[in-house]
C-alpha cells in the first residue's frame, strides 16, 4: 500500500489542471505493478474528473456549460457566494479509482485525469492511495 498527499496551486476562479503525470510518476514511486489507484480531493469545491486532454476545447466546452447548468449567481441560500462551486463539485465528485496494470495506469488513449477548481484560486490537496491486488 502507498499514499502520498499531493499540494496544488490554482490561480483562477474556475479551472481544471491536468494532473494524469503526477498520478504516473505516484504509481512509479510505489512500484505496485497490479492494482487500485485511488485520488481524492478533500474539499468541498473542487473535483477530480477523466476526460480528453488530448484537445483542450473540450475542457472548455466541459467548463462553460457546467457554468450554464450552475451560474455562479443564482438563487442559493449558502451566504458565503460560492455555493455554485459546492455544487459543481457534487456533480463533478471528489474522487476516482482507477486501475493499475503492469505498473501503468488503464485510461484510454485520449483520457487524462483533471484537478477542477472551482471556487480559487487556492492552495489545495490532493489525496493519492495505491492498493496492491
Amino acid at each position: 500500500m502507498y499514499f502520498k498527499k499531493m499540494t496544488i496551486k490554482t490561480s483562477s476562479g474556475l479551472e481544471f489542471i491536468d494532473i494524469t503525470r503526477r498520478i504516473k510518476d505516484a504509481i512509479l514511486e510505489s512500484k505496485v505493478k497490479n492494482g487500485i489507484c485511488v485520488i481524492y480531493v478533500p474539499h468541498t469545491t473542487a473535483a477530480i474528473t477523466i476526460n480528453e486532454n488530448a484537445d483542450p476545447s473540450v475542457v472548455r466546452d466541459i467548463q462553460r456549460h457546467l457554468c450554464k447548468l450552475i451560474p455562479q449567481k443564482g438563487e442559493y441560500e449558502h451566504l458565503e457566494g460560492n455555493a455554485d462551486a459546492h455544487i459543481k463539485s457534487s456533480v463533478v465528485s471528489v474522487s476516482t479509482t482507477l486501475i493499475i496494470s503492469d505498473g501503468e495506469l488503464l485510461l484510454g488513449k485520449w483520457q487524462g485525469i483533471f484537478f477542477c477548481e472551482f471556487d480559487g484560486p487556492r492552495t489545495r490537496e490532493i489525496y493519492v492511495k495505491i492498493i496492491e491486488g
